[in-house]
């Protein structure tokens, strides 16, 4: 039986003062609008979201949802006009998209900003300027149209996913995960030694320091400083281009162990170190903050803290609270188990059965031992051509066709200057301008060997970018299907008997998200509640495969563990 759509309340800011709500029909009629003062918008929210759960359509949830999550008010069902918008925009997926609109451009900080008070402005920003109740009623019609004009049903389940990827972002951040500086701390010191004073290094790093210093012949050399430890390595005779870590392990100099040890060290006390301890765990809590749909291809991103970047080491200190546990769980080979899914590869779908992919790739007879195996896959979404991975990669060609046929076409597209699309719609950014100029001046009459060897070399970039982006990006798209069915389960289960009041008002009782990266996700739940909740994160990821890739027979398997903190088993 279909059930009746939920209603569409349209909000946003009235020019004199507060702001404007209405609900909105299926024919798009909006109703008079209602005027909220600001003080009096997270109760009216809050009663009508009780009587009504409608579908909550706004500028931005980044601007909007965290006021009312400070509230104690939750929403259910939203629609994000800025995301949506991007999506619309882009999409190949309709004969006309939505015209680009100035007034509909994300502002979002570069990913990786760490810089709070910039976020805040932003915010701030985004509040000041959001278009008046009148155009973002014009905006959401504009989008509905465009839905209603598309082929089938993938993009408006796009655009319904991002939506709630957005309440998930700001709910995790709001409740925060669960992090125990002291575990934090006394791993820092088992790694680094005590806190040094301010602008100093720690002990371990300062002794290799010296060792550096001693394997150099230069005992002021400064291992932070790239170029100085650059000259330092060629007056040694270590002749490197650079000093990355890849590349410094390829020479067997005495000074190399210290040196990737002092930089292994050095990353964990600039990117985790104490600092980022004081600035980012307040009252038993890490609150990132995401950005949902902040890489092109669908992926999220995070502004400030690092939360795609945790280093294991630091696991341990992702402690539950007392009486609450953590529900653990990641996908095992989630790119090629979509790619197998997307192009209906029934051979590769038949090698992913069970919990590793690579295993049965290899008893497909493709290639001879696992290692092989995920050299040859990972170069197959990536385009490698050269080394171990381009040799392994034509094997899969004759076993896996119909996988390696999807991928092969998108980078083909991608090398002549198309654009590709994820499972959903979402299309890839276009060429830019002077990747259009480098191909125009190589196919010119006066175009010499240097030219068209760089105009090649750009269309191959652009034709491995392709080909990835449409399994990164589809495999994004399961991960918003499966966030979202996690949600949805996890708001039926019982309150906690024992609360935990750091995870804010909304959440302080509830099993909730509160951790995700790409294809991992992070439950804190009561601990009576566990087995439910694991069964709703098992549960959603079935969902979430039939519901991207109905009728489709594909293993997506979770690693699942139960446990007090994320650094060890139960």
């Amino acid at each position: 039986m279909k059930h009746p759509a939920p209603p569409v309340v349209v909000v946003g800011r009235d020019p004199e003062g507060g702001w404007l709500a209405a609900g909105v029909d299926e024919e798009g009629a909006a109703a008079d609008p209602v005027h909220i003062p600001d003080q009096r918008l997270a109760a009216w929210i809050a009663d009508v979201e009780a009587a009504v759960s409608p579908r909550w359509t706004v500028r931005s949830l980044r601007a909007f949802y965290p006021p009312l999550l400070a509230a104690g008010v939750r929403l259910r069902r939203a629609h994000d006009l800025l995301l949506c918008h991007a999506i619309l925009r882009d999409t190949s997926s309709l004969d006309e998209p939505l015209p680009a609109s100035t007034a509909w451009l994300r502002e979002d900080p570069m990913p990786g900003a760490d810089d709070r008070p910039a976020l805040f402005e932003l915010t701030v920003r985004d509040r000041r300027g959001d278009e008046e109740f009148a155009e973002i009623l014009a905006e959401w019609r504009r989008q509905e149209e465009a839905l209603a004009r598309a082929r089938d049903g993938r993009l408006a389940l796009l655009c319904r996913a991002e939506s709630t990827g957005a309440l998930v972002a700001e709910e995790m951040t709001a409740a925060g995960l669960p992090w125990d500086r002291d575990v934090h701390e006394r791993i820092l010191v088992e790694e680094l030694g005590p806190r040094p004073l301010r602008g100093g290094r720690p002990g371990a790093m300062a002794r290799l320091a010296a060792e550096i210093g001693e394997h150099l012949g230069d005992p002021a050399v400064n291992p932070d400083s790239p170029p100085r430890l650059l000259r330092a390595l060629h007056r040694a005779g270590v002749l490197v281009e650079s000093t990355a870590r890849w590349e410094l392990a390829r020479s067997d100099h005495p000074v190399v162990p210290p040196l990737l040890r002092y930089k292994k060290l050095a990353r964990l006390f600039t990117a985790n170190g104490w600092g980022w301890l004081d600035e980012w765990v307040v009252d038993g809590r890490f609150r990132p903050v995401y950005l949902t749909g902040g890489v092109v291809t669908g992926r999220w991103a995070s502004a400030g803290g690092g939360a795609l970047q945790i280093p294991r080491r630091l696991r341990p200190a992702v402690r539950a609270d007392d009486g609450w546990m953590l529900v653990r769980a990641d996908v095992a080979q989630l790119e090629p188990r979509v790619l197998a899914a997307m192009s209906g590869d029934r051979a590769m779908a038949d090698a992913g059965r069970g919990s590793d992919l690579y295993d049965g790739v290899v008893r497909s007879g493709a290639v001879a031992t696992r290692e092989e195996a995920k050299y040859a896959v990972l170069g197959a979404m990536y385009g490698a051509t050269t080394g171990e991975s381009g040799r392994l990669v034509p094997r899969l060609r004759a076993v896996f066709p119909r996988a390696m046929g999807l991928v092969d076409e998108a980078a083909r597209v991608g090398e002549d200057g198309g654009v590709v699309s994820t499972l959903l719609g979402r299309t890839s950014p276009r060429p830019d301008a002077g990747w259009r100029t480098a191909q125009s001046v190589a196919s010119g009459p006066d175009a010499g060997g240097a030219e068209e060897s760089r105009a090649r070399s750009r269309a191959r970039d652009r034709g491995r970018f392709t080909r990835n982006f449409v399994v990164q990006g589809t495999a994004a798209e399961w991960a918003l299907l499966w966030l979202a069915e996690i949600r949805h389960r996890l708001l039926a289960l019982p309150p906690a008997s024992v609360p935990a009041p750091a995870s804010g008002p909304v959440f302080a009782a509830r099993a909730h998200l509160a951790f995700f990266l790409h294809d991992e996700v992070i439950v804190h739940t009561p601990a009576e509640h566990a087995e439910a909740a694991a069964a709703a994160v098992r549960d959603a990821a079935a969902a979430a495969t039939a519901r991207l890739f109905p009728g489709v027979e594909i293993d997506i398997p979770l690693d699942l563990r139960i446990s007090r903190d994320a650094g060890k088993d139960p």
